[in-house]
């Protein structure tokens, strides 16, 4: 089959190599004469899978025996809810950056679960242009935690150095950038991210959390939503999904094989150069909405003279074979998603088109 090129936010493309595996072990895991989709997640072949899993994650990113690091269900948004449910006390506040729709949404689920305040915001005619600089945090020094989304999948923004908060522990929702890069773990109190962006499928998030922030959280919520629960239970207490962690595990060998995460990252920002520069090339005809210093390395962001001719390029994009280049309805534009398992070779033909495009017009 002739595999399409594929921009799509998340779920977003995956690494060939990781989904010709699944295809040739779809029948059979191993020599155990069934699929990994029928073992029970209590028997040893599946075991195997999961805790491999859980090894690549701490492997790539240097995650230390100070962390657990957790598969859960529910996406980032049942995170929303479950960081403040675990850590955010009675008489406690805690702090949210915002920085887009999805920090929008986590500060949300966070008032209705306690008190939370917004410590910065770069919300400007209801769009975000910006990561905020460390001068405009207004943080608080006792808050439970300060909370950020490390990179926004629509506005097309990414801290590109990480807010200092001192002695406050860090939580990032990483859902479209975790592993783009090497990053210190340390650093953080807990991170969070929905896979189907850059590291597997839809159905699975990773969540890499400090021991002492699980035992010390809340007993007064519900078994299944505590982290003790999860921590305790190596992510067994129920039935996870077993065949996103297969393909978890299956992308996280991939990038291993491919150099890890310090080789991902010289990919990723050579694709992003490639792309920023064809824009910057026609600035009479491409505008990045995005300040300089706060443009994503995973989504890139970028509007034309007009609407109609924004929907031209989408429509004529799909016809030279490349999807997912509409930009968020919330926004407009284009938006082109580069994650890890996108090739250089799609962002060639992307920028190939822009040129042509502009061109014709």
């Amino acid at each position: 089959m002739a595999r399409v090129i594929n921009f799509n936010p998340g779920p977003a493309t995956l690494p060939v190599e990781a989904l010709e595996r699944a295809q040739r072990e779809l029948l059979e895991l191993g020599d155990t004469g069934a699929s990994v989709i029928e073992h029970s997640h209590r028997g040893k072949a599946y075991e195997a899978v999961h805790n491999e899993a859980i090894s690549l994650v701490r492997e790539l990113l240097g995650v230390s025996n100070d962390y657990d690091v957790l598969l859960m269900q529910g996406g980032a948004s049942a995170q929303f809810a479950m960081v403040p449910m675990n850590l955010l006390k009675q008489g406690q506040s805690a702090d949210y950056i915002i920085t887009g729709s999805w920090s929008k949404k986590a500060f949300g689920e966070a008032q209705i679960v306690g008190t939370a305040r917004v410590a910065a915001t770069t919300e400007k005619d209801k769009k975000f242009p910006r990561i905020p600089k460390q001068a405009d945090l207004e943080l608080d020094p006792k808050a439970a935690y300060v909370h950020i989304t490390s990179n926004n999948t629509i506005a097309g923004t990414q801290w590109q150095q990480f807010p200092n908060v001192g002695s406050v522990p860090l939580i990032a929702d990483m859902s479209s950038d975790i592993m783009w890069r090497p990053i210190d773990i340390s650093k953080f109190g807990l991170v969070y991210a929905g896979a189907q962006k850059n590291i597997g499928p839809s159905g699975i998030t990773v969540v890499i959390i400090r021991k002492d922030l699980v035992e010390a959280g809340r007993d007064d919520i519900p078994k299944i939503f505590r982290y003790t629960t999860h921590a305790a239970a190596n992510s067994l207490s129920n039935t996870p999904p077993t065949f996103p962690i297969y393909l978890l595990r299956n992308v996280l060998d991939v990038t291993k094989q491919l150099g890890g995460l310090a080789a991902a990252e010289k990919r990723n920002r050579d694709k992003a150069k490639l792309v920023y520069d064809a824009i910057a090339a026609r600035p009479d005809f491409y505008r990045s909405p995005v300040e300089a210093d706060s443009r994503s390395m995973m989504n890139v962001v970028f509007n034309l003279p007009t609407p109609e001719l924004e929907a031209e390029f989408v429509a004529e994009g799909l016809k030279a074979g490349m999807m997912g280049l509409k930009g968020h309805r919330s926004v407009g534009g284009i938006r082109a998603s580069i994650y890890n398992a996108c090739p250089r070779a799609w962002v060639e033909t992307l920028v190939a088109f822009m040129k042509d495009f502009h061109k014709g017009s």
